[in-house]
């Protein structure tokens, strides 16, 4: 059903970082940028829940990271799409809040540019061996491995969408064998192989290095466990750039203080921000980044708004709306 002249809910977070906030002067140059669709559209910009009730309550689109769910429906009677400023949607599981005829979308597809250059980078640091160096580094210990180039390894992918299509690309760019395991196991551009989570293990164990970007959903979390790090081929490298839930962090660490695993890069924890007593920390040839490999202060909320905008325009049209969750599967 179209809507002739859509009404915006903003809402930002007073806690969160400036990177994913929508400010006056972030909204004003997207819609500069999308002249068609901006005069027809009626925006207010929030935050935490000052307006909420008064401003949902008329609202046709709400672009938020969370939000009160509760009785939904009968507060928010005209509303028909929620935008989730992330790609995961886990923290609002289940979705059975959802109101009969509204649309949720996320954000996928908004990182690839920058998960890509992140991957990169993860994969090259494992293969140059710079886990071990950090933690002989901690312990004043000179102990050089040599490595040779890149080219000819294989990496897998765990959970192909469109962060993993964005680092397969970059990693035939390195000449790697690129491996791939999705739900469905049906091919994608840029990945030599795919096959589905029954043959999650087989894959890992092709793999010099594995390449974590599962979504958390019933299905994946603690997908990769101690029996698929056993899986993996002694020596390989495990980068997560998915969600912290999906890896048994306790088995990750006996198999690297083991020499099982040569090194793991994690970007995403269980939880966030990882606490200062957290066992990981002191975990050998592992290197913890704070959730930024995916994320980028100066076009992540532009392309946000770029695709609420474009989805906007879908909405007055009654088109479809990009990047649907599918609250049956989580994602």
């Amino acid at each position: 059903m179209s809507v002739g002249k859509p009404r915006l809910h903003i809402k930002n977070n007073r806690a969160g970082e400036d990177v994913f906030r929508i400010t006056p002067d972030r909204l004003a140059e997207a819609r500069r940028r999308h002249p068609g669709i901006s005069p027809h559209v009626e925006a207010f910009i929030d935050w935490d829940l000052d307006n909420f009730e008064t401003s949902i309550a008329t609202a046709h689109a709400l672009v938020t990271w969370e939000l009160p769910t509760a009785g939904l429906a009968r507060r928010a009677p005209n509303l028909r799409w929620i935008h989730i400023i992330g790609a995961g949607v886990e923290h609002l599981r289940p979705l059975d809040w959802l109101p009969r005829g509204v649309t949720l979308t996320n954000n996928r597809g908004v990182h690839a540019a920058k998960t890509a250059e992140s991957a990169a980078m993860a994969v090259l640091m494992l293969h140059n061996n710079l886990p071990k160096y950090v933690t002989d580094q901690r312990v004043r210990r000179w102990d050089p491995v040599f490595a040779t180039p890149i080219t000819g390894k294989t990496v897998a992918i765990i959970g192909v969408g469109e962060m993993g299509v964005a680092a397969a690309r970059r990693f035939k760019d390195l000449g790697l064998r690129v491996l791939g395991v999705r739900r469905g196991g049906r091919g994608r551009r840029w990945v030599d192989q795919m096959a589905g989570p029954d043959q999650l293990h087989a894959v890992l164990a092709e793999a010099d290095f594995v390449h974590v970007t599962l979504p958390l959903t019933g299905e994946t979390e603690g997908m990769i466990d101690a029996a698929a790090l056993d899986a993996m081929k002694p020596g390989a490298g495990l980068i997560n750039f998915g969600r912290g839930p999906v890896i048994d962090h306790a088995a990750l660490a006996e198999r690297l203080a083991s020499g099982h695993l040569s090194g793991a890069i994690l970007d995403v924890h269980d939880p966030e921000p990882l606490p200062p007593g957290s066992p990981l920390w002191d975990v050998p040839n592992l290197i913890l980044t704070p959730h930024v490999s995916s994320d980028d202060d100066q076009s992540y909320i532009p392309l946000t708004l770029d695709l609420v905008f474009d989805n906007l325009a879908r909405l007055r049209a009654g088109r479809p709306l990009r990047n649907r969750v599918r609250p049956k599967l989580g994602y």
